[in-house]
């Protein structure tokens, strides 16, 4: 792990981290957050390294993040980061940040002709550097308090080297003059904004089982999916965390027995919204 960085969960340290970034002239930037437990991604790390120091800031703590709108919008400011379009999405979304003066690896790496482009690959084939990391970090518990230290270890390894990535990317996309193309590209991906997340209005069909259905359980089945995605949204959880597809074929196939198929705790909340929706009256999709 990179010996100098610094947790910001506190007044004090996002004082810290504020002088220090104000400073820098090259920032390497990532973010973590939740999209698998989550109906909308949830934001939990921010990551930015300036020189020789990455600042790790808890973005699930009630604190003023606002220092950074500065060094995010300046023009004289380069952002490095691999794979930009989510991160840049979730900090307009969470903190309404502007972007401008981005350099996304993944997307240079793209333009100079590589095939494999994580992070990895790009560290490993520019800096011949190798990164050891756990890629079932991933879907650890970001959203979970206190940190481990190698979910800290992991967060930090992802921003610690994108400065020096930067610095031989650039060299090589103005060797090959695609500097004028790059450019362009990245500025594409700088007025990325958050999207709420799409229904599919035909989703059900897809369901396994659906076409052994029967017509009338076909269209109950319809008024549940409707209903779970609703209702998740609502809960901020995932669609298939909240009720599975499973549940809601069953429920569909067998609506006197509600109570037996979800949990207690579900069914307690729920259970009577269900029970209307599923008479004559629901309405329908």
């Amino acid at each position: 792990m990179n010996a100098n960085w610094l947790l910001v969960d506190t007044p004090e340290t996002v004082r810290r981290a504020a002088e220090h970034l104000r400073k820098a002239s090259v920032l390497g930037i990532d973010t973590e957050y939740d999209s698998f437990r989550y109906f909308r991604e949830k934001l939990c790390l921010i990551q930015i390294y300036a020189p020789e120091t990455t600042y790790v800031l808890d973005a699930t703590a009630d604190l003023d993040f606002s220092f950074l709108a500065k060094p995010l919008k300046s023009k004289s400011v380069v952002k490095v980061l691999h794979a930009a379009d989510n991160d840049i999405r979730l900090l307009k979304r969470d903190y309404g940040f502007e972007f401008q003066n981005i350099f996304d690896t993944h997307r240079a790496g793209m333009i100079l002709g590589f095939q494999q482009l994580s992070l990895n690959k790009m560290i490993r084939e520019f800096l011949g550097v190798e990164l050891k990391k756990n890629k079932k970090m991933q879907r650890s518990r970001w959203d979970q308090r206190p940190l481990t230290a190698e979910q800290l270890e992991y967060a930090i390894q992802d921003v610690t080297l994108l400065p020096a990535l930067y610095e031989k990317q650039k060299a090589a996309l103005r060797e090959k003059g695609f500097e004028a193309s790059a450019k362009e590209a990245f500025a594409k991906i700088a007025s990325a904004s958050w999207q709420e997340r799409a229904f599919d209005r035909r989703g059900y069909s897809k369901i396994k089982g659906y076409y052994a259905l029967a017509g009338e359980q076909k269209e109950l089945l319809k008024k549940l999916y409707v209903w779970r995605f609703e209702r998740a949204r609502e809960a901020n959880c995932a669609v298939f965390m909240f009720l599975s597809d499973e549940k809601l074929a069953e429920i569909a196939q067998n609506i006197d027995n509600i109570k037996d198929i979800l949990s207690p705790e579900k069914y307690q909340r729920y259970g009577n919204d269900l029970k209307l929706l599923l008479q004559a009256g629901g309405r329908p999709v």
